[in-house]
Formats: structure tokens, C-alpha cells, sequence
């Protein structure tokens, strides 16, 4: 059985952070740096009791509004996060419980963050395919914005908090042909969270500044920028080749080429060494910033409501990042 995208919505959190603000924190910084090498304008940012289970409730209740979904034709649910509102239970049962899904569906978190979308295709279309499940409601929610040092110039100008939710069925708009993923752990440490968890629960206190200034600690969001970079580049386009072969396609027969949307400076060295034309490679995150897990959903919807993606056309997604983790396929619309 096949196994397609039926509909796809995202939630953004009302409070924005523009490049002006957030430069008042940072004045050694210009605004023209951060939006022409990072490639954002602003970012949605999470209130102090905003999680990413209201996230992801939001983005759900406007996939239901705005596709004409009813809640009770869900039958599984998939919350990615890496930020979930507790250690138990799974955020997706709280979310089941307010958006009005069955109590028969069946509802599971899974912690994989950039890849994370990518991975949770693969995972809803073995569900469909298999016959398990007729709709599985995929969301990622992140709220990374709690994870950040207030002194952490590059994560806080990176990142964004946002929630996207996407309808996999046995019907829709866009079918979801074959997968490559991949995982080497060996790079866990160059993007980690220490503190929080069972391994070091307390805080460590071990706050430090490198020679830019720029905070490191075991109690927030490290994410060593070189290591990450040379990761990339060497296994990005690895696996835009691995996911042509899985799918029996060559690089001319896609449309369009959809990225985890890192950040303007990486995309571009990604969109150059793998030789993709930049009118086949599509760029959303001005208005949002990184969004992890959502950054490929964001842009499926807005390729969409733009006029980027249109019927008869093969896009391949490629997500990427902490663990390290890597995953692409195609979508035929």
C-alpha cells in the first residue's frame, strides 16, 4: 500500500525576536551580518510557559481548520521533540488527549531533531504501508529557545521555536517514494544538551566563555559550528546520492531540492559543492529562523502556497544534524 502526504500545517509562537532586538544584546554585531550570512530576518521565540506540547496542539488544531480534518479520522500520532513537557508521559499523549483524537489511536514521541521530519516519513509510511494505521498526524515540535544561553549570540540568532503538523495517509497530494538514513553517534557531543537527564540530572554549573566570548556550558545548548559544518559537507551529499539510487532517479529528475534549512551560509556551500541550481533549491527561514525538526514542513507548506511546488513534480528532502543523524527521500506530487 502507498503511503502520501494528505496535508500540512505549521504554528508559529506570537512573540518574534527581529534582528534589531536581538543586536541590542549583541552590538558587535550588524544587522546586515546576521540576515546576509545566516539568512534570518527574525525568529519566533516560545514564552516561558509556551512548551512544545502548546506547540504542537496549535499546529494541530490548524491542520484540522484549514484542511477540513476531523480529529476523529486520526487513528496514530507522532510527536518528534527534543524538548518534551516531561520525562513521562510522552508529550504525544497530552496532545492526543486536547486535540480530540480517539482514545483507539495509538501515540508515540520519538527524539530525533533536524532529521527528525524525514524520519518520522519513514516511520508513518511503514505504519500505512503496512496497513496499521489509515492517517498518522506527524508533528514537530521544538522550543530550542529554552535550551539557549541569553549570552549565546549564534544559537539565539540561529534558531527559532515553531510546531508543524503533517497528515500522512492513504490518499493525498504528494506520494512518499524511498528512503536513505543513516546515524553516526560518534558526533554526539559537537551538538548536546549534558545536563537534565539521567546521566547528569543536576546542573553543573560549568559555565565558560571561548575567545569570542561566546558561552559554553554543560547546563545548555552546545553545538560546536565547525564540527557540525565538516559533518555536513561531508555526509550531505552522500546522501543526496544515496537517496537518487534508492529511488532510481538521477539529480535532473527532481524539481526541487528541500533542505533542513540550517542556515543560509551552509545551505549555499551545500547548494554549490552538489552542483544544484539555485532556481531547483528551495530556501524558507528569513521569517522563522532554524526550526529543527519543522524546517522542511515549513517549507512544503510554503512551496506549496507560493506556486514552488506544483503537480507531476519530484522534490527530495534532505535532513540532517544532531546525533548525528541523516535522512532524505522523495516526495511525487
Amino acid at each position: 500500500m502507498k503511503a502520501y502526504i494528505r496535508a500540512v500545517s505549521y504554528y508559529l509562537p506570537e512573540k518574534i525576536i527581529s534582528n534589531e532586538e536581538l543586536l541590542k544584546d549583541f552590538p558587535e554585531w550588524s544587522v546586515d551580518k546576521v540576515a546576509g550570512k545566516i539568512g534570518v530576518n527574525k525568529r519566533h521565540i516560545a514564552n516561558q510557559n509556551e512548551t512544545s506540547k502548546d506547540l504542537a496542539i496549535a499546529a494541530s488544531k490548524k491542520l484540522f481548520a484549514e484542511h477540513g480534518i476531523s480529529p476523529s479520522e486520526i487513528d496514530f500520532i507522532m510527536l518528534c521533540t527534543q524538548s518534551p513537557d516531561y520525562f513521562l508521559p510522552t508529550t504525544a499523549c497530552l496532545v492526543q488527549h486536547e486535540i480530540g483524537v480517539p482514545v483507539s489511536a495509538g501515540a508515540i514521541d520519538f527524539n530525533q531533531g533536524c532529521s527528525g521530519f524525514v524520519y518520522g516519513l519513514a516511520m508513518a509510511k511503514g505504519l500505512v504501508s503496512a496497513g496499521i494505521a489509515k492517517n498518522v498526524l506527524l508533528i514537530t515540535s521544538e522550543t530550542y529557545s529554552k535550551f539557549t544561553h541569553r549570552q549565546d549570540k549564534i544559537n539565539r540568532t540561529i534558531f527559532g521555536d515553531a510546531a508543524a503538523a503533517t497528515l500522512v495517509s492513504n490518499q493525498g497530494f504528494a506520494e512518499i517514494m524511498d528512503f536513505s538514513l543513516g546515524t553516526d553517534g560518534r558526533g554526539a557531543e559537537n551538538l548536546i544538551v549534558k545536563t537534565g537527564c539521567m546521566r547528569h540530572p543536576s546542573k553543573i554549573n560549568d559555565l565558560a566563555f571561548d575567545d569570542s566570548h561566546n558561552p559554553f556550558s554543560s547546563d545548555y545548548l552546545f553545538m560546536n559550528g565547525t564540527e557540525i559544518f565538516n559533518f555536513t559537507l561531508e555526509m550531505v551529499p552522500v546522501l543526496v546520492e544515496n537517496t537518487l539510487d534508492a529511488n532510481s532517479l538521477i539529480k535532473d529528475d527532481i524539481n526541487l531540492f528541500v533542505f533542513h534549512q540550517a542556515n543560509k551560509y551552509m545551505l549555499n556551500f551545500l547548494r554549490k559543492k552538489i552542483k544544484i541550481p539555485e532556481e531547483k533549491f528551495y530556501v524558507y527561514m528569513s521569517e522563522v529562523g532554524n526550526t529543527v525538526s519543522s524546517t522542511i514542513p515549513i517549507c512544503l507548506y510554503q512551496g506549496v502556497n507560493e506556486g514552488v511546488i506544483k503537480a507531476g513534480d519530484k522534490v527530495l528532502l534532505a535532513g540532517f544534524g544532531v546525533g548525528y543523524s541523516w535522512a532524505g527521500c522523495v516526495l511525487k506530487y
